[in-house]
């Protein structure tokens, strides 16, 4: 049985904002780019990898299930960061930290040795999400 990733889904708060964020920034490809009543579902990922992408979503859709207080909660925790997050990796990770830095990401950590055997950095996107990135060896 062979199992891979296929997609994961990161909310987004001002589609355009994290559509610019993905694409202008990171520099991934859009893939999919789907409205409806009112809201937004973009479908990005990096080029060359078809089978991997992120789904920037709504956080909180009609008809979700969600209660208001559970609403409450997710836009509370995506305005501090803790709601969703990703790891990413790069070959260069210097390079591509000063690329998010210029871009305007918020940083949260510069590059690192961390203890535990990697170097990465840790930033946020548009709606708050937590994207941590190795730098591959």
């Amino acid at each position: 049985m062979e199992i891979s990733i296929h997609s994961a889904f990161l909310p987004h708060t001002d589609a355009e904002e994290s559509l610019a964020f993905y694409r202008d920034v990171l520099g991934f490809e859009v893939r999919n780019d789907v409205g409806y009543d009112g809201m937004r579902w973009i479908t990005v990922g990096p080029a060359g990898q078809p089978g991997v992408s992120i789904v920037l979503e709504p956080p909180a859709p009609p008809g979700c299930g969600k209660t208001d207080d559970e609403k409450r909660t997710i836009a509370e925790m995506m305005a501090k960061g803790t709601y969703a997050g990703i790891n990413l990796a790069t070959t260069d990770l210097d390079g591509t930290f000063e690329r998010l830095e210029a871009g305007g990401a918020e940083v949260v950590q510069e590059p690192v040795d961390q203890p535990y055997g990697v170097r990465d950095c840790a930033f946020r996107d548009p709606a708050g999400n937590m994207i941590r990135m190795q730098e591959l060896r």
